[in-house]
């Protein structure tokens, strides 16, 4: 039986339908959200960390009811989406007296991981109020980091999971599609970086990112579980020159096409950016292309 679904890399067959619906024989009670979990751990569908893939593997289960392949049990509620819902953060008041001083003068900095502590407040509000697109919660793994320079906050960093397919990217590293399944949890997005708006200080934007990269996997593997071994950014062409991301030693590698989800007929329908990569390691190209096929 051919079964023309594919969900999030995910290729539907017999084999999983044959599960689904022994599951559901076996516990006629059972919610959607515990059936995904026993699904997962029947497959061994898991996240690097070891966690179960079931929000994913809900999403695939009812592409297959819809599809008439399997009948899924009545749900039970309607979870409000938190995205949807979630409030902006509040303004948090700090200190913004300027700081304009030769970079010897701050140093030296501390990088403090934020995610998952107290001044996880602080950095979702410094971000909401003064980087020009505001704060959004990360989707999948990620790590916030609030860079101090005694005692006083001067700048902001977040980084999280890769974007799934970057055709520069792709091909810098010598990525197929099998290689880039197995191993994009081995690389990192840095989806925001901050300079405060009273700090101004000549090279500290490009200090910071050499420095970050002395201590991000190892702040990855105690969170997650797992290194990263890459970094990568886009930085918006029409806004910025990317100066500092080249003056900390980061690879251009192209730019994006601008085409969204929402794009039609290949027509370009936001900004372009441009791609800069930074390896963690000599090996991470040997790293990155390792299968287990």
């Amino acid at each position: 039986m051919e079964i023309n679904i594919k969900y999030r890399n995910r290729t539907a067959c017999p084999e999983d339908i044959q599960i689904i619906n022994d599951l559901i024989n076996k516990n006629p009670a059972i919610s959607r959200r515990a059936l995904s979990v026993k699904f997962c751990k029947e497959v061994g569908w898991s996240q690097p960390n070891g966690a179960t893939c079931d929000m994913v593997a809900r999403g695939y289960m009812l592409a297959l009811y819809r599809a008439g392949y399997i009948t899924l049990p009545p749900k039970k509620k309607n979870p409000a989406n938190p995205f949807v819902l979630r409030k902006k953060p509040c303004q948090v008041r700090i200190d913004k007296k300027e700081i304009n001083a030769d970079l010897k003068q701050l140093l030296p900095l501390e990088f403090v991981q934020a995610r998952r502590t107290a001044l996880e407040e602080l950095f979702n509000s410094l971000v909401e109020q003064y980087h020009y697109l505001g704060y959004v919660q990360p989707v999948g793994e990620h790590l916030k980091y609030i860079v101090y320079s005694k005692d006083r906050p001067v700048a902001c960093l977040a980084f999280c999971s890769a974007a799934r397919h970057i055709g520069p990217r792709d091909k810098f590293i010598g990525w197929n599609q099998y290689m880039r399944k197995q191993n994009i949890h081995l690389i990192c997005y840095n989806t925001r970086f901050l300079i405060l708006p009273w700090v101004s200080v000549k090279y500290l934007a490009s200090h910071i990112l050499s420095k970050v990269t002395n201590i991000i996997c190892s702040d990855w593997q105690k969170l997650y579980n797992h290194p990263v071994c890459y970094i990568e950014t886009f930085v918006d062409k029409a806004r910025f020159l990317g100066t500092c991301y080249r003056a900390a030693n980061w690879k251009y590698l192209g730019d994006t096409q601008g085409l969204g989800k929402d794009s039609k007929d290949k027509i370009p329908n936001r900004s372009i950016k441009a791609i800069y990569g930074y390896p963690l390691t000599k090996n991470f190209k040997r790293v990155l292309c390792k299968t287990n096929l």
